[in-house]
């Protein structure tokens, strides 16, 4: 068993399919299609070979020929179980080979192992780019999404040649369906409900269930109720802190930079003086203010730094921090400070005196 934790980012590194009815996600790796519903259509086209000189790719094909690509099958050779045999896998020229899901097929070699040149010559009559199923000897699947087709194009087993018309049960051998292509947006959810959507994500966290794998051969085991020795069964899981900080800056930013929860944030508050090494005023009041905020329990930040207002005020939206106080000369005049949380489009005026308790009141 195995659960990841994912967050939605478009920067994400993995690709999650999800029901839009129901709450079943998947990685796209592990999500399943289903087979098509409804008969086969009718075979219109006899099988024909046609020449197609220098053609080795789908997308070659489909220009050459000026056919839709849905029309196309791909082939993929991979090792058997046995030494020596070879398995063949189609699928639409517009999917996605999926090799975790072929993986598990019956009959097919575990690692996946893609057939060597040599091998696929001598059983195929050719070379990649021109492989079909028609009098190939071996074990043939064929995705779920083919079933129903009719009147392929594929390869014709002959360097520089296809077939148009292909017809399953009438050219070839019927093959065994399976699914081993990526799902894409539309399909049918697993679940019965709904359509799948793709979005992408970044994993933060990963449960795995490893039942006795390890315990067994290491012999950890324990005495039950009844006094019998088992074996334990084991999990683990691990937590991508970095990977939680991209996460959640992936999902909450804007265009002047981060906007980090109260939870998340290296700082609950800022000060920003405007001219602290100059104005005694300002420095005061800035020293002031982060005292009584440290003596509320409130992790403040002075940015006491010898910058210009543009910059210092730049700096702090960037840096995210979710309660800002800036202390001026102006404002101080007037015994104000200003307040602003991060997501704020504007700043208020605060009386100096409440301006530790005003954020600490934030903050709960």
């Amino acid at each position: 068993g195995s659960h990841e934790f994912q967050v939605l980012a478009e920067s994400g590194e993995d690709v999650i399919a999800y029901s839009d009815t129901s709450d079943y996600a998947a990685n796209v790796e592990l999500a399943q299609t289903l087979p098509l519903s409804g008969s086969r259509a009718a075979a219109q086209k006899n099988l024909e070979k046609v020449h197609t000189p220098e053609v080795k790719t789908i997308a070659q094909l489909v220009d050459f020929l000026q056919i839709p690509v849905e029309t196309t099958l791909k082939s993929i050779v991979v090792e058997g179980e046995n030494e020596g045999e070879l398995v063949l896998l189609l699928l639409r020229g517009d999917h996605e080979f999926n090799d975790i899901k072929a993986e598990k097929l019956a009959g097919v070699k575990s690692p996946l192992a893609m057939a060597q040149p040599e091998h696929i010559l001598a059983a195929f009559g050719a070379n990649g780019g021109s492989l079909g199923p028609v009098g190939f000897k071996g074990k043939v699947y064929a995705d779920f999404a083919t079933e129903k087709g009719a009147d392929w194009v594929i390869g014709a087993n002959e360097d520089g040649f296809h077939y148009t018309g292909f017809n399953f049960g009438r050219d070839a051998a019927e093959p065994e369906f399976a699914d081993i292509r990526n799902v894409v947006a539309g399909d049918p959810s697993p679940c019965g409900k709904g359509s799948l959507q793709l979005a992408r994500g970044i994993e933060v966290g990963h449960v795995f269930q490893l039942r006795d794998k390890y315990s067994a051969a290491l012999n950890a085991s324990f005495l039950d109720n009844n006094g019998k020795s088992q074996i334990m069964e084991m999990g683990c899981y691990g937590i991508g802190i970095t990977r939680v900080v991209a996460a959640a800056i992936e999902q909450n930013h804007d265009e002047r930079g981060i906007i980090w929860t109260d939870a998340m944030a290296p700082f609950a508050a800022v000060i920003v003086p405007m001219n602290y090494k100059k104005s005694e005023a300002v420095r005061e009041a800035a020293d002031k203010i982060y005292a009584d905020l440290l003596a509320a329990g409130v992790d403040v930040l002075l940015d006491d730094r010898d910058e210009r207002a543009g910059v210092l005020l730049a700096d702090s939206e960037l840096l995210g921090i979710p309660h800002r106080i800036v202390i001026g000369d102006r404002g101080l005049k007037e015994g104000n400070v200003e307040y602003a949380r991060r997501t704020d489009s504007e700043a208020q005026s605060v009386p100096v005196g409440d301006i530790a308790a005003h954020v600490a009141a934030q903050l709960c």
